[in-house]
């Protein structure tokens, strides 16, 4: 074998094991990325998980907001890429507890009876002004102390939490998306799929409650979202008789 030929023979040779060390490199990053995403929303391979769906308060008839039917279609796509399964039931056939296995519920207390319960057993530090008449307080939250009233289309508030009940190692999480309006949820599920490696970093496994803001909706839709603060420990303290301060939309 002529020194050209070997030297062809090993370039080859060499060029195979480093496309094969980057692939093996690839594949261990890739499959470390989904343990990761499959950690945070308790969803291993094959699990089953269950989407509360729930109803448009504005129509008499069993109905799902249009905003609300995106929000389940991103969650969908979530849990599909963990490689889980899901179930989806609405509000009002949801009779079962949690932590078996993980649960999104979509939809505030006034569209979502599911929420109600959950609200009331893990988030006694947060009220919901339900009442359908209209008003400025119409849709507020209450979280502690304060009040956060919403402007329609310009300035309007958002619960996004991840909660877990026991100490339990294979306890699955519940995943609220609690908003003052319909595009308001599908703003939490959109910030929870960008943003869940982060919050993965920052919360590991444990509960976590936000209040997001969502801007201008009537012109960027569910896309401009702030987070306003983490008020988990707030949101589980028993709410004091009487507010404080109120947060008016600007």
């Amino acid at each position: 074998m002529s020194d050209d030929v070997r030297n062809i023979v090993l370039g080859l040779v060499a060029a195979g094991i480093s496309a094969a060390l980057g692939w093996m490199a690839r594949s261990y990053l890739w499959r470390r990325k989904l343990r990761r995403k499959q950690t945070f929303f308790g969803l291993p391979e094959n699990s089953e998980s269950l989407l509360v769906v729930n109803r448009d308060p504005a129509t008499a008839e069993p109905a799902v907001h249009r905003f609300d039917v995106f929000a389940l279609l991103e969650l969908s796509a979530l849990i599909k890429d963990c490689g889980a399964h899901v179930q989806m039931v609405t509000q009002d056939a949801a009779h079962q507890g949690f932590g078996e296995r993980t649960e999104f519920c979509v939809g505030g207390p006034g569209s979502n009876r599911r929420m109600v319960a959950h609200m009331a057993a893990m988030l006694p530090g947060v009220r919901v002004n339900v009442d359908p008449e209209p008003g400025p307080d119409r849709g507020a939250f209450q979280i502690g102390s304060e009040r956060y009233r919403m402007d329609p289309g310009v300035t309007e508030y958002v619960l996004l939490a991840r909660l877990t009940a026991g100490e339990r190692r294979e306890t699955r999480p519940v995943f609220l998306f609690c908003g003052q309006r319909a595009i308001t949820n599908q703003a939490a599920t959109r910030y929870l799929a960008r943003n869940h490696e982060r919050l993965a970093r920052k919360h590991g496994s444990n509960s976590f409650v936000l209040l997001l803001k969502v801007i201008n909706s009537q012109a960027y839709g569910p896309d401009v979202v702030e987070l306003v603060a983490d008020v988990t420990r707030v949101a589980q303290t028993a709410l004091p008789a009487a507010p404080r301060n109120s947060h008016r939309a600007d």
